[in-house]
């Protein structure tokens, strides 16, 4: 399991809501959102190493069921 590290996050009240907004439509809490969103990204621009597939696990890889898939860890 990954270790998470905290800091503090300083934006403006108007980024912060929209955030919010976005959060609750997805069922997410806005530090799962964030995460989320800083995930994609980059992911995107090919900034995440990779992971070693699992030899023998059988695991596919799928869509997550929701349009733009799921995080790791997605907060409900």
């Amino acid at each position: 399991m990954s270790t998470k590290k905290s800091f503090a996050l300083r934006m403006d009240a108007e980024l912060y809501e929209a955030l919010e907004r976005w959060a609750q439509e997805e069922f997410r809490s806005i530090n799962g959102q964030i995460e989320w969103i800083l995930h994609q990204q980059l992911k995107t621009h090919g900034r995440l190493k990779k992971k070693a597939p699992s030899e023998g696990s059988g695991a596919t890889k799928s869509s997550g069921g929701a349009p733009g898939g799921s995080p790791p860890g997605r907060d409900a």
